[in-house]
């Protein structure tokens, strides 16, 4: 009697789960082109050792949302047996969405942070009508971290939304990094956040940035405000020894900027690529200042936006995150940062830069 009880009820919350998941799959899957077929599995740039890292491809979408880095990140979701935090900015992504409510469905505690800006949107409803808890900031900088801990064993960063627009229309960057220590440094940040309230410039001040051992190299996390990024930054151009190439969705930091064109003196190589919508109306943006400076600078070429906020030094060292080259990145939102000394990991994002640098390029050619 009570196994077909408890029969009858497994049918009826499948009942009702029909129209919340048949709404989500509507919804989103027939606004954004979702396509239904298996799709193949993603291919890191870089090795699946402790650090790899994965790159959207706008210029190959023939309008089917398949192949992307959220692909790679649902796997890692699948086999999630404990705990799953996110920090995004915004998230729409419904391959992410039902790989949490799957995860949920399995005892799996699931726990979101997004800015308040978009609470509304149509995957985060889902998810809370689903008994997942998401916190918003509710305030006027923005939570504009992008991260995602898994079982407290592996962390997940880059410059990339869980959204569409960033997974599969705009050029972004999504590191994979398995270590225990460092989804122990994350997971502290998320739950100033999602359990304590801290935002922003009420973090608390850390100095200095926690450091940790990936393999054979180093790498450095970094916090906004409270680490004091920008100044980081500036010594890591400063330390650099024969080039500085650098992607920028928004630059508008003039320190940053002075500490780059400070260089060319030294001989360093200083090329880099803006975003074009963010420096043609950004108050302050500096694509005039280092061009004139003697930068060898364009406005990317991408039809929707160049998302990422990438230094590479040396063709070594990697600095990416959420983290823009802004005064708000650095004393207003929430932000993290990564500093990698990992030369492999380095040959990756530099043929992303030579890609994106090379399109640009072509670009302004007459």
């Amino acid at each position: 009697m009570v196994h077909h009880i408890r029969i009858r009820l497994y049918f009826i919350r499948c009942i009702l789960m029909a129209p919340a998941l048949a709404a989500l799959g509507w919804g989103v899957a027939h606004r954004e082109g979702i396509s239904a077929k298996a799709p193949p599995a993603p291919s890191g740039t870089a090795p699946s050792g402790p650090v790899a890292v994965f790159f959207s491809r706008p210029q190959v979408f023939d309008g089917e949302y398949t192949g992307g880095p959220d692909e790679i990140l649902v796997r890692a979701i699948d086999e999630a047996v404990a705990g799953i935090d996110i920090a995004s900015y915004d998230f729409d992504l419904l391959s992410v969405a039902r790989a949490l409510l799957r995860a949920k469905n399995r005892g799996v505690a699931v726990r979101i942070v997004v800015d308040t800006d978009n609470w509304h949107n149509e995957a985060l409803a889902f998810l809370r009508g689903e008994g997942i808890p998401v916190a918003g900031d509710g305030r006027e900088g923005l939570m504009h971290d992008k991260f995602v801990v898994i079982d407290g064993r592996e962390v997940w960063a880059g410059s990339m939304n869980l959204t569409v627009n960033d997974a599969y229309r705009n050029d972004n960057n999504l590191l994979r990094i398995r270590s225990a220590e460092l989804a122990r440094i994350f997971t502290a940040e998320f739950e100033e956040m999602f359990l304590t309230k801290r935002f922003g410039p009420s973090s608390p001040f850390r100095n200095p940035a926690a450091a940790v051992q990936i393999g054979a190299g180093t790498m450095e996390v970094l916090f906004a405000p409270e680490d004091m990024v920008a100044s980081r930054v500036i010594r890591a151009v400063r330390e650099a020894r024969s080039s500085i190439h650098f992607l920028a969705f928004s630059f508008t930091s003039g320190p940053i900027a002075e500490a780059m064109l400070g260089r060319l003196p030294d001989g360093l190589a200083l090329f880099g690529v803006l975003e074009g919508t963010q420096a043609r109306s950004n108050s302050g943006a500096q694509f005039g200042v280092l061009e004139a400076g003697g930068a060898t600078v364009y406005l990317d070429a991408n039809p929707r936006n160049m998302h990422h906020k990438v230094i590479i030094l040396d063709g070594r060292i990697v600095i990416a995150g959420s983290y823009n080259f802004t005064e708000s990145a650095e004393k207003k939102n929430d932000e993290d940062l990564l500093i990698l000394d990992d030369p492999e990991l380095a040959a990756a994002f530099e043929a992303e830069f030579r890609r994106i640098f090379d399109r640009a390029a072509g670009a302004e050619k007459p």
